[in-house]
């Protein structure tokens, strides 16, 4: 894969934040033609830099089970379990980090039942070695970036 510029950044920044753009939007935007913007953006898909698009819902429901998965790893990449996750609209944010642990996956549930199913497809996964479960009990702190 080649090395991002300016003006590739500049995609990503604004489809981070505006998913569903008009292509002739985002290429006025970052001034370049629509058919140079296209094939950039072909391009990120195609690389792997952009995995896909989703609309991102606010809180809608106070009810809901927000929990954390503290996940490790037989091996990385795990490019098939982040393909899974990215598919279940529970999951609402998966961070790589560094240490012991491997994948902090936060999720959000409509029932424990819910909540479970979600565990038990990521504990089955072929690439997980250790999973640990922490429900959120309350957010004393939530700054939204």
């Amino acid at each position: 894969m080649r090395d991002l510029d300016a003006k590739d950044r500049e995609i990503l920044e604004i489809l981070s934040k505006e998913a569903r753009v008009a292509l002739k939007t985002l290429a006025a935007r970052i001034g370049l033609s629509r058919s140079a913007t296209s094939e950039r953006v072909i391009n990120l898909e195609r690389s792997g830099v952009i995995r896909g698009y989703r609309a991102d819902i606010g809180e809608i429901d106070a009810n809901v089970i927000r929990a954390i998965l503290l996940v490790s790893l037989k091996r990385t990449p795990a490019i098939s379990l982040l393909d899974l996750l990215a598919q279940n609209s529970q999951v609402r944010r998966v961070s790589s980090v560094s240490g012991q642990l491997d994948l902090v996956i936060e999720v959000e549930s409509r029932t424990i039942d819910d909540l479970n199913r979600v565990r038990d497809r990521v504990a089955s996964h072929e690439t997980v070695e250790d999973i640990t479960t922490a429900v959120v009990l309350r957010r004393d702190i939530d700054r939204q970036s």
